[in-house]
């Protein structure tokens, strides 16, 4: 467990955090990062009107800005900082959300199967931890339902939810290509993940009522383009899927 490794053995532990109007919940999260990891912080500013760039800095995280307004593309950003600021193949990156939702403290659970080297891609199930009332609401409950099943059906990797808390090593992120700059990251990195033979596991994490207003499945807008863009993503794997058996049994068949 990791309780018995000893911390110098521990490789660099990269947190990313895209931030999008999180002064209120940002140092809420940045301290309850387990302090005994020297955890490694670099957060997106995604265009906020408020100070979550100044309280970011304050707590001694690495901050960045990107002024699209996206998930993905903020993620993104914050990892083209990490690999500027040398991160390793073996390094482990974590995606943790802003909005102190998530617990940050149960970031040992969430990697401790990647020290243990019983997976490549950890994902924070909600679905399978406790959960607040009113914190994972009925759209998002829905959507994790069947979005995780179109990726069972396409992948034969079965997951329980999409959530944003999730772990690899560096070397494994780099090498899925990560495009997807709005809402679809999280099905694009479980779909890239699974269907290139990654060891994917699921652990149990808890979720509350976030601090502050949601911007995706707090709203209508939010969540019909959130829904959209995972649908769509799905969609384009499927097809990619079957011609990838027509054009394998057409070269059969020759």
């Amino acid at each position: 467990m990791i309780e018995d490794s000893p911390l110098s053995a521990l490789p660099t532990i990269w947190v990313v955090i895209p931030a999008l109007d999180e002064e209120e919940s940002l140092p809420l999260v940045l301290q309850s990062l387990p302090p005994d990891l020297g955890c490694r912080v670099v957060v997106c500013d995604n265009g906020s009107r408020d100070r979550s760039a100044e309280v970011a800095r304050e707590a001694g995280a690495v901050v960045v800005e990107q002024l699209r307004r996206g998930y993905g593309i903020a993620c993104l950003t914050a990892l083209a900082e990490v690999r500027r600021l040398g991160a390793r193949d073996e390094d482990l990156v974590v995606f943790l959300d802003a909005d102190y939702s998530d617990d940050p403290s149960q970031l040992p659970e969430v990697i401790a199967p990647l020290l243990e080297d019983r997976a490549d891609l950890v994902i924070g199930s909600r679905v399978l931890g406790r959960r607040e009332k009113g914190a994972l609401l009925p759209q998002a409950r829905w959507g994790n339902w069947l979005a995780t099943r179109i990726i069972a059906a396409i992948t034969g990797v079965r997951f329980t939810d999409l959530g944003p808390f999730r772990a690899l090593r560096w070397g494994r992120l780099e090498s899925l290509g990560m495009e997807d700059p709005a809402f679809g990251w999280t099905v694009e990195m479980q779909l890239k993940a699974a269907s290139s033979g990654l060891r994917c596991v699921e652990v149990p994490v808890d979720y509350r009522v976030r601090v502050g207003k949601s911007k995706i499945t707090g709203t209508l807008r939010g969540t019909a383009l959130a829904s959209w863009t995972i649908l769509s993503i799905l969609a384009r794997w499927s097809w990619q899927r079957s011609r990838r058996r027509e054009a394998a049994v057409t070269a059969d068949a020759q």
